[in-house]
């Protein structure tokens, strides 16, 4: 029970030995009757018994007793998280086994804590700042500089990493992170800083991203630090016996140009990372207002394209691809245009990307599917036999699911597989998973055919060619762009034509714009064309119309 002591046990032991001295007296000295002599004789050797019980106790128990209540009073202590007072004296002294046991409990429980505290607040690989401890220092530091001081946060994210991990393991990328770390440790110690100032703060945010920040520093002083980072990580690291060479891209934000709080320097400087990648990699990029308008400008156009999305603002245009030598309409690219309400007909280059990179790709192709099953659909039911091809995104291609909702679409609303096309890129085709290729499968078995689009600006494996289920292969314009006054881009051209035939596939020349390119196309065995100079993307109806009328291109005739 609590309060309850060695001491308090001690008296209680003594009352209930005086007890029962008084009811043996009692027993005793009564002779068939109790009364007050009784009892008054029966209560000396009651209380002499007691008190002997109770010096006896005391005696052997004092010193016990003190140091075992000292120790519940420290381990009530521990118990609210005193770790670091010492154990009393007493204890150690009357009951040393206690003492010991307590020294050792105490410093296994601080040993735990200290760990559950690196675990917590620092990164177990590079033995860095982690994310959460960084931003803690890091925001702690920043609320004490004066308004105005100076101040660069830079984040490092390693350019080639990936491949590491996935050629030589996790334990050599770990490794490697770790050998980073190191690097960065040494170019935090050799810049010359204030006296009397912060040091570096260095953390690892995940991954391959780290971060840096140094108080009391101009942008000629963060400029000379990126170059060092630079410097320092594009030396090769030696892992296992094996030179491996990555380098990194930095971003770097100035307090307080670019904020003062570390949410808005993390930001700015985030984006002066992305903008160093995107420019060639291996550099370091200070955040400017150019790159804060593109960021505003990105955000303004990711919820215009959600609006975009809830309003249907999306639609279909159709260019024609025509048989060389008959001018028969064979096929119809749909062509993907955003009917934006200020600025009118925007096409796909102005707004793709950036729902490539926020995943609105997704919702506005699953828009895409369900208008070419429609279309398919209708055109089927008028009598329409020309194949309607669909550009498949690489975010799509990374998923086996989009082709299977396409499939079900198709199914769903009655349109005839053999008149649908997909087309995916040559760089996408070569990176195909074995999911998605089963996915194609099955709709080429329901008998939608597939193209390779751009054919002649990726890097093409031929064995992958061969087995890939190909119908039919564009070739880039690129290829035909010269054609009609370059000899050696049409050899080329006509090369690449041979080589589309050898595998079993119809050539089809895109982006031709001039009578003289179709004119060599058709004489170095191109199959279709499509281009401008046959006809531009129409909308649905100008589309029938014009697939209805008797005047076709000469050039195809």
């Amino acid at each position: 029970m609590e309060g309850v002591t060695l001491k308090s046990r001690a008296i209680v032991f003594a009352m209930c030995s005086g007890a029962v001295a008084f009811i043996l007296a009692l027993a005793a000295t009564s002779s068939g009757g109790v009364d007050i002599s009784n009892i008054s004789r029966a209560l000396i050797p009651a209380i002499v018994c007691a008190a002997m019980c109770w010096a006896s106790t005391e005696r052997s128990i004092a010193g016990t007793a003190s140091a075992i209540d000292a120790a519940i009073a420290r381990l009530a202590q521990a118990a609210q998280g005193d770790l670091s007072d010492q154990i009393p004296p007493e204890i150690a002294a009357n009951v040393p086994q206690l003492a010991t046991a307590m020294h050792a409990l105490f410093a296994q429980l601080n040993a735990n804590l200290d760990s559950v505290q690196r675990l917590a607040m620092f990164d177990p690989v590079t033995g860095l700042a982690n994310r959460t401890n960084f931003r803690r220092t890091c925001e702690r530091l920043l609320s004490t500089m004066p308004a105005g001081a100076g101040g660069a946060l830079f984040f490092i994210d390693l350019d080639r990493f990936k491949a590491v991990n996935d050629t030589m393991g996790h334990a050599c990328g770990d490794m490697l992170l770790g050998m980073v770390a190191n690097r960065l440790r040494a170019v935090a110690d050799s810049v010359a800083l204030p006296e009397g100032g912060p040091s570096p703060l260095i953390g690892r945010l995940a991954g391959d991203e780290f971060t840096m920040f140094f108080a009391q520093v101009d942008s000629a002083h963060a400029a000379r630090v990126g170059r060092a980072v630079l410097f320092a990580l594009a030396e090769p690291f030696d892992l296992t016996g094996t030179d491996v060479a990555i380098g990194a891209s930095i971003g770097i934000a100035l307090r307080p140009d670019h904020g003062d709080t570390l949410t808005d320097l993390m930001r700015a400087a985030d984006a002066a990372m992305y903008h160093a990648k995107s420019s060639g990699r291996g550099r370091a990029e200070h955040f400017s207002a150019e790159l804060a308008a593109q960021i505003t400008e990105r955000a303004g156009l990711e919820s215009a394209l959600r609006d975009a999305i809830d309003r249907d603002e999306f639609a279909l245009v159709f260019q024609p691809q025509l048989r060389i030598g008959s001018g028969q309409i064979v096929a119809a690219e749909a062509l993907l245009r955003w009917r934006h309400p200020q600025d009118g007909l925007r096409l796909p280059g102005t707004f793709l990307p950036r729902a490539e990179e926020t995943g609105l790709i997704v919702e506005i192709g699953d828009w895409v599917v369900h208008s070419v099953a429609e279309t398919i659909a209708r055109w089927s039911r008028l009598g329409i036999e020309h194949r309607l091809a669909v550009n498949v995104s690489p975010r799509q291609l990374d998923h086996a699911s989009f082709f299977r909702r396409l499939r079900a679409a198709m199914h769903r609303v009655g349109a005839p597989a053999r008149l649908l096309e997909l087309e995916i890129t040559e760089t996408l085709a070569m990176h195909c998973s074995d999911e998605v290729l089963e996915a194609i499968a099955l709709l080429r078995a329901d008998g939608a055919t597939i193209a390779i689009d751009d054919f002649g600006t990726g890097y093409s494996s031929l064995p992958r060619l061969r087995a890939l289920p190909l119908d039919r292969i564009k070739l880039d314009r690129s290829l035909i762009e010269h054609i009609a006054e370059d000899a050696g881009a049409r050899i080329i051209a006509q090369a690449v034509i041979g080589l589309i035939h050898g595998l079993g596939c119809q050539a089809v020349g895109e982006g031709v714009e001039t009578q003289a390119q179709a004119d060599i196309l058709r004489i170095i065995g191109c199959d279709v064309i499509q281009g401008y100079a046959i006809a531009q993307p129409m909308d649905e109806a100008a589309f029938l119309s014009w697939s209805q009328g008797e005047v076709r291109w000469a050039a195809v005739g």
